[in-house]
């Protein structure tokens, strides 16, 4: 066995000079330039301080590799006290105290070793391991270089050196010094798995996985790259094969909690909700402080509308473990919550901006738009803006798409390529390579269209695709970052005093925010009540957002309302087994019968749209309000009934039923929202009155109107442009 510089000192020490000195004068040929190995070959004549003996630090050692932390460093503390000019002593306790997550004692126990030994290359590591776990990644990056220039065959601290570097999101630089510890040391198993976190960030999810199979190769026991394994197969849309590479990672490792987190959520895209379920609970049961877990099980539970102790944590995302900040839209009607959510998020995911150089815009010249999404094929976001890219002004305009998505050909694809003036498919190549290629393309609005929804890749913009980049429509709430410039909003959505609570500058639209298509087709199809499962004669309240908006407040409301309106149903979305189950069990236990809940399974849209007719008023979420569901019910002529909240997202129904000029179905207080939806089922006239006012103004107000909507965003991208260029 080949002895480190650090162990050869150890052992010699502990020998009589006529052994230390062959010993030590191996490793000096070995490393011939290194001095710490020449002093201790030279002091063998002379004397010296009395080392620390070997036979406590070997206990120190034992102690600390079998995690015995306090003893390990009760008994260091001890030795230094009479052994202080022992630089392995005070490198072994900064180790110690490292372990014990007290990185500014590791870093002074490291620096403490480097001031005795300055050519000490394994303390410049492991203190460089303390600044990175204590968020210091650029300082960290630097004691590896200065390891590396001490002994450039250091592979650890090539590996170490590229985890900081990932972090401080140079992944190219990372990639390469990960390659670098591969080639020097190709049998270390943690050399591949970090190589191919870093090839996941670059989205090259083949090579990663690679990777992670030569790791596992190496170390079949090893835990993290297992995990890793089960995220990227997730990613390539392996599931099945995702479950399994996370149950490997269970058995070595019981405890792991992003196995158990990462497991459910493959389990979840399965569709097999209960089993995901128990997992999120494990990740949590092993994990108690993680918030990820906790927002994870939240959001499922929501999902499966299983309410109890759905509300008990609402801190989530606003300490020092951040949340994705889509997860807190749901439970927390408070912009600034949002806003401290959205922030922890972005600076965890993303960091800082990094400066970027535009090629000058031609005064004469086209304005280019660049819109940037995961969703360009049959998707809520298609159906609501694809007559808006076909409506742009092309004199004026030059439109390109950049699709992250999968490569999905069908109608909404078709339109899509019918219209733009480039499509560029960008879903192999890094985030930093996709702002390359806007910048190249001399894009001068770059539009988000993900925000922090899932599948996003708002990473791109990090790196400065444009000169303007702007938060739009996919996600109703703020970017909390400094990467985003504007957000666009009306005068509902986001009122003028609640501005600050949004960190991008807020550009208004004089309507509606939202773009709507006028082109929708609805099926000719008629349906009759009893084929959809609902009754023949009866009041229909509706009711078809996904069942994660629906909480234990507006359900009260619908039961009392149930109850009240004699043969009166609940028409609801199927969104899963579970929610319809949960949903029909607390519909009993306020006193309706479960068969009064009715459930519908997802259909093609054209026929979606022409099944409205069949109900007699839709009922609004609340937190989360029906956004392209309520314009779906608005275009197919069914009246909503809403309430407005306090953040973009609780407010979306809102701004559609004021763009529409039907305000009087907008209401501000859960009791006012119980006591219009009571009046128009229970007086025919007045339900007609509003069912004929919304037929006339569906084709005269402005939020079916696709030709001013979209002049009305093109002047706005002109003002944006100008204030940037003026």
């Amino acid at each position: 066995m080949t002895l480190s510089i650090d162990q050869a000192i150890r052992k010699a020490r502990g020998l009589p000079p006529e052994q230390a000195a062959p010993l030590l004068q191996d490793i000096l040929d070995r490393f011939p330039a290194n001095k710490r190995v020449r002093a201790e070959l030279d002091g063998l004549s002379r004397p010296k301080i009395a080392p620390a003996p070997t036979e406590d630090l070997d206990r120190i050692v034992a102690l600390l590799s079998t995690h015995r932390l306090k003893p390990a460093l009760d008994l260091a503390n001890d030795l230094l006290t009479r052994f202080a000019a022992s630089e392995i002593l005070h490198n072994i306790t900064g180790a110690i105290h490292a372990a014990l997550g007290h990185f500014e004692h590791a870093i002074a126990r490291y620096d403490a070793a480097i001031e005795l030994a300055p050519d000490y290359f394994e303390a410049w590591n492991n203190r460089g391991n303390a600044l990175n776990a204590d968020g210091r990644p650029a300082e960290a990056v630097a004691s590896f270089d200065r390891a590396i220039s001490l002994n450039p065959t250091y592979a650890d601290a090539f590996t170490n050196r590229g985890i900081a570097l990932k972090r401080l999101k140079r992944l190219d630089d990372a990639l390469a010094s990960a390659s670098q510890s591969i080639r020097l040391n190709p049998r270390r198993a943690e050399a591949y798995n970090n190589r191919g976190d870093t090839l996941v960030s670059l989205n090259r999810h083949t090579d990663a996985l690679a990777d992670f199979d030569k790791a596992i190769a190496l170390r079949p026991d090893y835990a993290d790259a297992l995990v890793n394994h089960g995220i990227v197969l997730k990613a390539l849309n392996r599931l099945e094969q995702a479950v399994a590479s996370h149950d490997r990672a269970i058995s070595i490792a019981p405890a792991h909690s992003q196995a158990h987190r990462h497991r459910a959520s493959a389990l979840r895209d399965l569709k097999r909700l209960d089993e995901a379920l128990d997992s999120y609970r494990r990740a949590v049961t092993v994990a108690p402080r993680s918030a990820l877990a906790k927002s994870a099980l939240r959001a499922l539970k929501a999902t499966m509308c299983l309410w109890s102790g759905i509300a008990e944590l609402p801190s989530l995302g606003t300490g020092e473990d951040a949340v994705p900040a889509f997860s807190v839209l749901a439970f927390e009607d408070s912009p600034e919550r949002q806003l401290q959510c959205a922030r922890n998020w972005s600076a965890r995911e993303y960091g800082i901006t990094r400066p970027a150089e535009f090629r000058p815009h031609r005064v004469d010249g086209k304005i280019r738009i660049g819109y940037f999404s995961a969703d360009f094929h049959n998707h809520a976001t298609m159906y609501l803006m694809a007559g808006l890219l076909e409506r742009h002004d092309r004199e004026r305009f030059e439109i390109h798409a950049f699709s992250y998505g999968p490569d999905v050909q069908d109608e909404m694809r078709k339109r899509l390529l019918d219209t733009v003036d480039a499509f560029h498919p960008v879903g192999t190549i890094s985030d930093e390579a996709v702002a390359a290629l806007a910048r190249s393309q001399s894009i001068d609005i770059a539009v988000d269209l993900k925000g922090h929804t899932r599948g996003t890749r708002s990473g791109i913009f990090v790196h400065r695709a444009a000169p303007v980049q702007v938060n739009y429509l996919g996600y109703p709430g703020t970017m909390g970052a400094d990467f985003i410039d504007y957000i666009i909003a009306d005068a509902v959505t986001i009122p003028a005093d609640l501005q600050h609570f949004y960190s991008e500058k807020v550009a208004y639209l004089p309507n509606c925010y939202q773009p709507n298509d006028s082109r929708r087709e609805i099926s000719s199809k008629t349906f009759n009540r009893a084929e959809l499962g609902l009754p023949e004669i009866g009041f229909v309240f509706c009711c078809f957002n996904n069942n994660y908006k629906i909480t234990p407040t507006e359900f009260d409301i619908w039961a009392r309302l149930l109850a009240t309106v004699d043969g009166s149903v609940l028409w609801l979305l199927r969104d899963n087994d579970w929610a319809a189950a949960n949903l029909r069990r607390e519909a009993q236990t306020r006193g309706i019968a479960p068969d009064r809940l009715i459930f519908a399974d997802r259909a093609p849209l054209v026929e979606h749209l022409a099944r409205h007719a069949q109900a007699d008023l839709f009922l609004d979420t609340f937190t989360v309000n029906a956004h392209t569901t309520a314009s779906d019910a608005l275009w197919a002529g069914l009246p909503v009934v809403t309430k407005l909240g306090s953040s973009f997202v609780a407010r979306v129904a809102g701004s559609l039923l004021h763009a529409l000029d039907m305000p009087e179905l907008v209401t501000e207080s859960a009791a006012d929202y119980e006591r219009l939806a009571l009046e128009l089922a229970t007086d025919p006239a007045a339900l007609a009155q509003v069912k004929a006012k919304l037929a006339r103004n569906r084709l005269t107000s402005s939020l079916f109107d696709t030709e001013r909507y979209t002049r009305d965003l093109e002047a706005l991208y002109l003002r944006l442009h100008f204030e940037h260029t003026a």
